[in-house]
């Protein structure tokens, strides 16, 4: 069974930075694309970053959507399981419950599988 849980999330102000954590489990993590992607209050769910898989070291190549490149960082350690998101220069807008998501392969198709969120809030 996939188990993916994410981690991290918390209250900070704005111009702040948080990095987030993300465990897999139940699958061959390297071999999987993996994505943060995130639902603000009221909004629908939005594709935040992917980095694909099919390496044994690293990732493959990354994507950010317009509204956090160049502040945000998406990363994985294959060796661990994890994947990771350096957020930095967080605004109000960045507020959301973020998902950690293993997509069906090693290229980015969408989220599969999610885990359970970790909820992000920026104070103005």
């Amino acid at each position: 069974e996939v188990q993916l849980v994410e981690s991290g999330g918390g209250l900070v102000r704005v111009g702040g930075s948080l990095r987030l954590s993300c465990a897999g489990a139940g699958f061959t993590f390297k071999n999987y694309a993996m994505s943060w992607v995130r639902r603000a209050p009221g909004k629908e769910l939005e594709w935040v970053s992917n980095i694909n898989g099919g390496f044994t070291n690293g990732g493959g190549r990354i994507s950010y959507a317009p509204f956090v490149q160049g502040r945000f960082t998406i990363s994985r350690d294959n060796s661990k399981n994890m994947l990771y998101l350096e957020m930095n220069d967080l605004q109000p807008e960045d507020t959301a419950v973020y998902y950690c998501a293993k997509s069906k392969g090693p290229f980015y198709t969408g989220p599969d599988n999610r885990g359970p969120g970790t909820q992000v809030t920026v104070l103005s």
